[in-house]
């Protein structure tokens, strides 16, 4: 696991070159935020969250229980899943909006390829839509 990277994955480089080119500007992982967003933009007063499927539990083709040690790995990626869901509710606590980009939206069967994400993620951006979820397969908009 100590290969196991939490900042500057492929996933994440991918829709930061993209949105870049498309004149979006962005923080990085600011320290001051709770979770530590991966994309934020003070200027839509939003962050973005760009989640590995395995890591953060996401129920998708990509994701699958190890054999091996299930009673760590069922601690570890639930505590992961329930510290996600606490970081988002700050968040929000604070006023901001959140979006969540799967790591199956950008690759396996069901990915929906670069741009259609990053058209997502440019969309919500410039909306008042308080939160984004995109994942493989399908695009939702969750409105709370």
């Amino acid at each position: 696991m100590a290969a196991i990277h939490g900042k500057d994955t492929k996933p994440e480089m991918f829709l930061r070159r993209a949105l870049h080119a498309r004149g979006f500007r962005y923080r990085l992982h600011d320290r001051r935020l709770p979770g530590r967003p991966d994309l934020v933009f003070p200027q839509y007063h939003a962050v973005v969250f760009v989640n590995g499927c395995f890591w953060h539990g996401h129920q998708c083709s990509q994701f699958r229980w190890p054999n091996s040690r299930e009673e760590f790995w069922r601690a570890k990626i639930g505590g992961n899943a329930a510290l996600d869901d606490l970081n988002i509710a700050s968040l929000h606590n604070v006023g901001w909006r959140v979006g969540v980009v799967w790591e199956c939206a950008l690759k396996g069967k069901g990915r929906l390829g670069v741009d259609a994400v990053v058209d997502a993620v440019a969309g919500w951006l410039s909306s008042d839509g308080r939160d984004l979820v995109v994942q493989g397969g399908s695009r939702q908009d969750a409105n709370v």
